[in-house]
């Protein structure tokens, strides 16, 4: 029997930061969700990743129509921590990634066997779109910035998924945000969503969102597409500049009868201050309505 052999493709990319931010953002989770994605009609929704010799890694690649997706998984056979990466697709197919300082940037290369199926400069050009995609998230980082709340609650975790997203416990825990903050909409994975709440002349304002995955228990993400400005949702035009694509992210780590919840939220510089001080009253107050 002849053994099948692979062509190797390759693929670059020259990014604008030092290797151990470029190193952070390549390999944290919360990161791969927002550039893991070729095109603009493709998203990651949901990414895990073990980043050791035997550790395993997986990313939930769909449509944003949900005509289709793919998980994208495999495990790691060598990591030097800055320098290199190899893993082994749940294919069989053999990755090579490697860092390279070049000054205060950093050469990013991947060595990939190509698959079977598609031709192979449709599987480069993919993969050069993914790679040149993570390149302009990281260049850009600056005008967002992820910020990271946690907490535990001595509850399990399908009682903090519960109790954080029925609509009554929502808008006592949320009411540190606004004291008239509520919701209108589906949690369902990919349904769209609204968060509401009154400003101080009476007018209605908020965020119009889509929920990007819903994995009860363990993980949720929102998107928001736009805003809501006295009652009127606008999802285009400079005023949501700053707003459409934003993710905002809980991750449910349960143990023991008691949850670690974990919040990642994009902000840009305007409110970062503000949900630095916010979030944690409101995580506070959703761990003593959990723990009643």
């Amino acid at each position: 029997m002849k053994t099948q052999v692979r062509t190797n493709i390759m693929v670059t990319a020259t990014v604008n930061a030092p290797v151990a931010e470029v190193w952070n953002f390549w390999s944290d989770p919360i990161h791969i969700i927002h550039w893991n994605n070729a095109s603009s009609d493709w998203h990651t929704t949901f990414s895990e990743n073990d980043l050791r010799v035997n550790g395993k890694f997986l990313s939930r690649m769909e449509a944003r129509d949900g005509s289709m997706g793919f998980d994208l998984d495999g495990v790691y056979q060598k990591v030097e921590y800055l320098k290199l990466i190899e893993y082994t697709m749940s294919d069989g197919r053999n990755v090579e990634v490697s860092f390279l300082p070049v000054g205060d940037k950093t050469m990013v290369t991947e060595n990939f066997e190509a698959e079977q199926t598609n031709p192979v400069e449709m599987q480069k050009a993919g993969w050069q779109a993914i790679l040149d995609n993570f390149k302009d998230y990281v260049e850009a980082y600056g005008k967002l910035k992820t910020l990271h709340f946690e907490i535990t609650i001595n509850k399990s975790a399908e009682v903090v998924f519960k109790t954080m997203l029925n609509e009554k416990t929502y808008a006592d825990w949320t009411s540190e945000f606004n004291p008239t903050s509520h919701f209108q909409g589906s949690w369902k994975k990919g349904s769209k969503i609204l968060f509401l709440g009154m400003d101080s002349e009476g007018k209605t304002g908020g965020m119009v969102s889509r929920i990007k995955e819903n994995i009860p228990n363990r993980f949720l993400c929102i998107e928001h597409l736009g805003v809501i400005n006295n009652g009127k949702e606008i999802t285009t035009g400079k005023e949501v500049e700053d707003w459409a694509g934003i993710l905002e992210i809980y991750t449910f780590s349960a143990k023991n009868g008691r949850t670690l919840l974990k919040i990642d939220v994009d902000s840009n510089e305007e409110f970062g201050s503000y949900f630095t001080e916010t979030w944690p009253k409101a995580l506070k107050k959703l761990k003593l309505i959990c723990e009643k």
